[in-house]
């Protein structure tokens, strides 16, 4: 059976779901095939949104709910009121994840969906992934894994849909970008934030800020570094959002550099 024919299935035997939505690539597929399969009234996104996401991505993941058809929400979630969080210790993100989902659960529940799926695939079985621990805990489906999509699959089916995300680059908690046992605030996150904002209104598409002290090392895609250098006012903006230094790597972008 066909991986679309799977999923299909999947769904059809949920009659309704609630997607913990986040924008991406994977969470927009299995939205927009939910919405096809079910129909937009028995399909419900949930955004989470905080400390821990840009404004830029809230802003966009909101776009695309609303571009699907689907209801949609914004929760609120105080992502700094959990310890490991703000500690930023090595089980951040499953401690983090259990606070993001325990919201969204709760949301799904106040408007009668029983069930509540993620985006996570095949690949994210592969990778250290704690927050899909968390998840899997708390009863979170993920039919996208179930039906056996890789990342690739999604791209590839996205594409052939005519989603929009089909290649958008991944993306992030902002936390990611501080080394593990790093004391995490607003004003760091924001910091960070305002940081790969400035880089990204230049072109630079999946860049990151990771953040050592007062310096910003900055990755780019192989292919950006030696216009990135020659770019002495980028530099100087970078600085301005409250770095001391900026250096930049010369490895390139590297999804999870910091674990």
């Amino acid at each position: 059976m066909d991986i679309k024919d799977r999923l299909h299935n999947i769904l059809k035997e949920r009659k309704k779901i609630a997607v913990a939505y986040s924008g991406g690539t994977d969470s927009d597929f299995l939205l927009n095939f939910a919405v096809d399969v079910l129909g937009k009234e028995n399909v419900y996104a949930i955004i989470a949104n905080g400390i821990m996401l840009a404004d830029k991505d809230l802003k966009d993941a909101v776009r695309l709910a609303e571009k699907s058809g689907a209801k949609y929400t914004v929760v609120d979630v105080d992502a700094l009121k959990v310890e490991e969080f703000r500690n930023n210790t090595e089980e951040r993100c499953y401690f983090c994840k259990k606070n993001i989902m325990g919201a969204v659960i709760a949301k799904a529940k106040e408007e009668g969906f029983e069930f509540v799926a993620d985006g996570k695939n095949k690949d994210d079985g592969l990778k250290f992934r704690p927050g899909a621990k968390a998840a899997e805990e708390l009863g979170i489906i993920s039919p996208l894994y179930e039906a056996g999509f890789t990342k690739n699959d999604i791209r590839q089916k996205a594409k052939e849909m005519g989603i929009e995300t089909w290649d958008k680059k991944s993306n992030s908690c902002l936390a990611t970008r501080f080394a593990y046992n790093t004391l995490l605030t607003e004003e760091k996150l924001k910091m960070v934030e305002r940081a790969e904002k400035y880089i990204a209104d230049k072109g630079y598409r999946g860049a990151r800020v990771r953040v050592h002290g007062d310096l910003a090392r900055i990755e780019v895609e192989p292919c950006d570094i030696e216009k990135f250098v020659l770019e002495k006012e980028t530099i100087k903006n970078i600085k301005n959002t409250g770095f001391k230094y900026v250096t930049l790597d010369l490895e390139g972008f590297r999804s999870g550099s910091m674990d």
